[in-house]
């Protein structure tokens, strides 16, 4: 039942993946108008033929900007991951490899930078760097990073004392083929399933800074921003709130589920 159930889990948090990259992807041909045309003439207008979602405080079509505004919130988020994915990577195998003064430094620059909350670090970096799409992804990238390359660290420390990594020292492999045959494809799905369960996460902060005005700017669409547009109209337009909302609720909640699913599954297939 227990297994039954985390599949259950697994295929619905994938399917709302599935269907929101679906939509992120192909946004500009699904689309049913111009996401940034401002016409103040239609501005709160409710659901009609030609604005399914209606109109927002400036005339333009809620699901137009809801189908951008997702496409900006996943495609920066995967920028992110993929630039942190770089940077952790090589970092974290190295520090964890020679150990030593370099592992030494490298965890107290860790140290210090978990000590404070990734959000408000990201805040910070952004508060000072000036609010821009580029300064966003600077910003999450310089937060983010600590958290794998410790993580993967502690991987390489546990995987350069397994006996195949010690047979292919002993034989004079140097640590760059050890590090690329050895220890990356012996870490690389833990590190995969970590980057799932965080995009969620990222996409949470994004959207926060956004919010803030300090990260995507107008006139560009995106979730988080959305709902800041719409909190002077949240008490006669509450859906313009609303719809933004619940898609980063469902979309945050399905990376986490799917996953954590993803984590058990392969845990399961290791003891096997």
């Amino acid at each position: 039942m227990k297994t039954f159930r985390q599949h259950s889990l697994l295929i619905v948090s994938a399917t709302v993946l599935v269907i929101f990259t679906a939509v992120a992807i192909f946004a500009p041909f699904i689309a049913p108008n111009d996401p940034y045309y401002v016409d103040l003439t239609q501005k709160l207008q409710p659901s009609s033929k030609g604005y399914p979602l209606g109109t927002d405080h400036l005339g333009r079509c809620q699901l137009s900007r809801l189908l951008f505004g997702a496409r900006t919130s996943l495609s920066t988020a995967c920028i992110v991951m993929s630039i942190t994915f770089c940077i952790s990577v090589p970092i974290g195998i190295f520090a964890g490899y020679m150990g030593g003064i370099i592992d030494t430094w490298f965890i107290r620059i860790c140290d210090m930078l978990m000590a404070f909350p990734s959000f408000l670090l990201s805040l910070a970096f952004v508060g000072m760097l000036g609010p821009s799409y580029g300064h966003l992804i600077l910003a999450m990238v310089c937060v983010q990073w600590v958290f794998y390359a410790r993580f993967i660290r502690g991987m390489v420390l546990s995987v350069k004392e397994r006996s195949f990594v010690m047979v292919a020292r002993i034989c004079g492999t140097s640590p760059f083929k050890i590090a690329i045959k050895h220890i990356v494809p012996t870490i690389l799905s833990s590190v995969i399933v970590l980057l799932f369960m965080d995009i969620g996460g990222v996409i949470l902060s994004i959207s926060g800074l956004s919010f803030l005005g300090l990260g995507v700017q107008p006139p560009n669409a995106e979730l988080g921003m959305m709902i800041n547009d719409s909190k002077p109209y949240f008490r006669s337009h509450p859906m313009q709130m609303m719809y933004p909302g619940l898609i980063i609720f469902f979309v945050v909640i399905s990376f986490n589920v799917f996953g954590e699913s993803l984590r058990q599954w392969l845990q399961v297939e290791r003891r096997l």
